[in-house]
């Protein structure tokens, strides 16, 4: 841009236009002003043949300099954010989470990416939080106290400040301790809601909203009046006649004895303060169901071409349900299906909207088979989208009764101990039922195979010989050893034991499943 001005006597203006033909490449307009360019430049006395080489130079300067700079930019910036995210995972997706904290949507994808390289993501915390994501002692990432909804950056400055004099011990000693007047009522509740007081081991959430009858106010209310209370007392400074000072013993409010809320309500409050599942996820109470029952994704449903003529069986929580009466009078309805990190809009129709009807409602968790059906074929032979017919619809909870007929435990044949098949008896003696147990026990043997690499091969295939003609096909299995120094390991099942047995039956639950869990025993349904 100065050049054009010092030498061709460009207004600022015009020298701008030229760099934002070379920034995008507009080579018509570079052609309309190079004439301008060089008859300005020559009336100042430049060289008509060092204008055109100058022009020439700026021409290959704006086919390639703008994205060759840039792309050298952004792979810098790439291979910074890569170190830190391979040598300081933690702190890298506190980081970029903290910078996302506003966006609800980019929260949950570096959530999931948090999920997916394996690291912990703990909610918000009053004892260790700050306003924005952090990483605790331990390695996690801990939920910042700033992206709660209605908690200000006031109310967690308060918390944090007064948190240097030692934890909090209870959320009696947190309202006596914080400035109210930065941490309001709405601060209090969606705190709790969200799991921030859930280091007080003596309360859980339920008891924070427990009504009480008589005052007609909730019990975290009650805290926070209490908190005043104290704050006014200390301030007052009233000294008796004897010159002391005159302590108000104030009694801590009682606990409110209440039944926790159930692990759905729990997550959906949490949800509706954060946006997102934290502490839990409410299809983690299934994750049987949905491993052994459920064949594909809600994903799946994006694309029905490769499904076609297929049965598809998803598990979830329904949401959004809308039920409508069409112009004929038939009933029909709307509803979001979701799962663990994608959700799908259903429609249905007709009888099965009347056969299934009963389960579309909001929060309920339910087990759908659909079949991909080919799309409708119009009256000028074009045939539509592929549709959905749905075969069944229902509770989540059943899937397990109806349809685990056979539970099949494996054993490696050195894990079997006496301890271990005793507390495997015990298990099954308190879980009798209808369902068939059989045992496989397999003798197993790891098999180390050597992987040659590809660079080897490729060295070896293209060394030129020393004379092309008289050149012999070189025995590869001895010239790659010295290559092959990467092995990979694999189970090679030797035999297998199949044991079915005849007098012991069991009940298939979530319970059992869960024990063979914590017993590290192997297991498959049906």
């Amino acid at each position: 841009m100065l050049l054009s001005q010092k030498l061709a006597g460009f207004t600022k203006g015009e020298a701008d236009v030229l760099r934002k033909a070379m920034g995008k490449k507009q080579k018509d307009v570079l052609d309309k002003m190079k004439p301008k360019f060089v008859a300005q430049a020559a009336e100042k006395g430049h060289d008509p043949q060092v204008l055109e080489k100058i022009w020439k130079d700026w021409e290959a300067f704006a086919s390639y300099a703008f994205n060759k700079s840039h792309s050298t930019c952004y792979a810098w910036v790439a291979y910074q954010t890569a170190y830190l995210k391979a040598h300081y995972p933690a702190e890298y997706m506190a980081a970029v989470l903290s910078n996302n904290m506003n966006d609800i949507k980019q929260v949950t994808f570096f959530m999931e990416e948090c999920k997916r390289m394996g690291l912990t993501v703990l909610g918000p915390d009053v004892n260790e939080s700050f306003y924005k994501f952090t990483v605790n002692d331990q390695g996690a990432v801990r939920f910042g106290m700033g992206a709660v909804k209605g908690v200000g950056a006031g109310a967690v400055d308060t918390i944090v400040q007064n948190r240097k004099d030692g934890n909090y011990k209870s959320i009696f000693d947190l309202a006596r301790r914080i400035d109210l007047r930065s941490a309001n009522k709405k601060a209090f509740e969606n705190l709790a809601l969200a799991g921030g007081f859930d280091c007080f081991t003596d309360t859980h959430r339920a008891q924070y909203f427990h009504m009480d009858a008589a005052d007609n106010i909730s019990f975290l209310e009650k805290a926070m009046r209490y908190g005043a209370k104290m704050q006014d007392n200390a301030n007052s400074s009233q000294v008796s006649l004897f010159g002391e000072a005159s302590e108000v013993q104030i009694p801590e409010p009682v606990v409110p004895p209440c039944e926790e809320w159930s692990t759905m309500e729990k997550l959906a409050r949490e949800k509706d303060v954060v946006g997102i599942y934290i502490s839990g996820h409410p299809l983690d109470d299934f994750k049987f169901e949905m491993r052994y029952f459920c064949n594909a994704r809600l994903e799946a449903l994006k694309n029905l071409e490769p499904h076609v003529n297929k049965n598809l069986s998803f598990g979830g929580i329904v949401s959004n349900i809308q039920h409508k009466t069409a112009k004929n009078g038939k009933g029909w309805a709307i509803f979001n299906m979701e799962g663990y990190d994608e959700s799908y809009e259903f429609k249905i129709y007709g009888e099965e909207y009347l056969k299934f009807r009963h389960f579309l409602v909001n929060n309920n968790f339910v087990f759908i088979r659909v079949m991909v059906r080919e799309g409708w074929t119009n009256a000028e032979g074009k045939k539509g989208e592929p549709r959905l017919q749905f075969m069944l619809i229902q509770q989540l909870q059943d899937v397990l009764p109806t349809f685990a007929k056979k539970l099949i435990i494996q054993f490696n044949v050195l894990d079997l101990q006496e301890q271990l098949i005793q507390s495997l008896f015990q298990l099954f003696a308190g879980n009798k039922g209808d369902n068939q147990v059989t045992f496989e026990v397999m003798e197993l043997q790891k098999v180390h195979k050597p992987v040659v690499p590809v660079a080897a091969v490729t060295a070896r295939l293209t060394e030129p010989a020393d004379d092309a003609d008289d050149a012999e096909i070189p025995d590869f299995e001895e010239d790659l050893t010295a290559d092959a120094v990467e092995e990979e390991e694999t189970i090679k099942v030797v035999t297998k034991l199949s044991m079915p047995s005849r007098k012991m039956k069991i009940k298939i639950s979530n319970e059992l499943l869960q024990e063979l869990d914590k017993l590290q025993i192997n297991f498959k349904l049906n």
